[in-house]
């Protein structure tokens, strides 16, 4: 049971890498990575100015310090110029001990030095690795992204390829379709030509008889033509023997009809 518990949580951090490698983003995360490394540079600067302000409020308590036994050793020159020697053993002791403030001061200012210089050098050379991150940076990018330029071009290239292979397909299959579509066309043309082709009804008819029926066909108009010929020529003549009965009976009549003398 351990085992197969055990496999199911590799499978799982197995996809759950996998899953995770597909949505990360290498720009991102370069970029992430560069805006901790500026924070981290912020802070360290930081801490340069804070160890510099302490080191300039120790110099001005130094300068205050130093002022003032200044003034202790003139006031106890003075004094004892003036023949007060107390007056001035004890400005001489109160010069004494500012010189013991002064001196701890010096230390402490000598060590917040040494720790500026540190933090200023450790600044420097951050920002050299930060600005060599950067430029590093921002070439990964470029690369990543003409990268993935160059895949999407190619992935729509091989799109169009494979698309233009089936079209490519289609038009060559119309065109064998066309091909034997012409190529029947010209063989029923042929063959109707030819009289291969027998018609089932029995009206269709070869060359020979084609013939014979246009010879006939050609005689029978030969011969009505004739026959109209006779007809209009016998008729012609018939009209012609009518209109010269007719007269000639006309004559007669009116030789036969008595005359009537006018008294």
């Amino acid at each position: 049971m351990s085992g197969v518990m055990k496999r199911m949580g590799m499978i799982f951090r197995a996809k759950a890498n996998k899953a995770l490698d597909r949505a990360e983003d290498p720009r991102e995360t370069l970029d992430y990575s560069y805006q901790k490394q500026l924070e981290l540079l912020q802070k360290v600067r930081r801490g340069v100015a804070d160890v510099a302000t302490s080191r300039k409020r120790l110099e001005l308590q130094l300068n205050q310090l130093q002022k003032q036994s200044s003034t202790l050793e003139d006031q106890g020159r003075k004094a004892l110029a003036l023949g007060r020697e107390d007056l001035a053993r004890e400005a001489l002791s109160r010069r004494a001990a500012l010189q013991q403030q002064v001196s701890d001061l010096e230390v402490q200012h000598q060590t917040l030095q040494g720790e500026e210089e540190k933090l200023t050098l450790a600044a420097q050379r951050l920002q050299a690795k930060v600005d060599a991150f950067r430029t590093k940076k921002e070439t990964i990018k470029a690369t990543y992204t003409a990268a993935e330029a160059q895949t999407r071009i190619g992935e729509a290239f091989s799109g169009i390829s494979e698309e233009m292979g089936d079209v490519g397909m289609a038009i060559q299959r119309a065109e064998d379709k066309t091909a034997t579509l012409q190529a029947r066309a010209g063989a029923i043309d042929e063959l109707l030509a030819s009289g291969a082709l027998d018609d089932s009804s029995g009206l269709a008819k070869d060359d020979i008889q084609s013939e014979l029926d246009r010879l006939s066909g050609g005689t029978d108009v030969e011969l009505e033509l004739q026959r109209m010929k006779a007809e209009l020529a016998g008729g012609s003549s018939t009209s012609q023997q009518a209109i010269e009965g007719g007269q000639g009976g006309q004559s007669q009549q009116q030789r036969d009809t008595p005359r009537f003398d006018k008294q």
